[in-house]
């Protein structure tokens, strides 16, 4: 009978053991985290209604982990335009969209004559954010007074 105590009882331990290792096995996936950032070349400032801007990303990671996700979605708050990915891929406001390579390029659209501000969030499967911002003018807004100013 007591062999049969002794060998629940190192079972018992052996089990708690296990659960102990595979928990040290998550604080060890938290370290997998890198921090990350986003990098754009120029973007113009200035677009008319119609008009596509060209916003070229890169993805820089502080380190890699094979099993890290970036997400990538978009909020527009001033002003109406259309985002899509260069998979052709059209973003719907807030919609979350797997990000599967690390060069890409977003393509807007605007489909408004007033200021256009888009604030585009880059995600890590951490929780880690990177937040971009774009704002566009519209072109003939600045246009109105030159002519009034010129001299015949």
């Amino acid at each position: 009978m007591k062999k049969i105590l002794n060998t629940i009882w190192v079972m018992g331990v052996l089990t708690l053991a296990v659960f102990c290792l595979s928990a040290c096995d998550r604080e060890l996936d938290v370290q997998q985290s890198y921090p990350f950032t986003v990098e754009t070349m120029p973007v113009q400032k200035d677009i008319i209604r119609g008009q596509t801007a060209e916003i070229r990303c890169t993805l820089k990671r502080g380190g890699e982990f094979a099993d890290t996700r970036y997400t990538i979605r978009y909020f527009q708050s001033d002003g109406k335009g259309l985002l899509r990915m260069d998979n052709g891929i059209v973003f719907k406001p807030n919609d979350r969209y797997p990000l599967t390579k690390d060069v890409f390029r977003l393509y807007y659209t605007s489909l408004s004559a007033d200021r256009q501000t888009i604030d585009v969030y880059v995600e890590d499967s951490f929780g880690k954010v990177q937040q971009l911002t774009f704002s566009f003018n519209n072109e003939r807004e600045e246009g109105k007074d030159k002519p009034a100013s010129s001299h015949h």
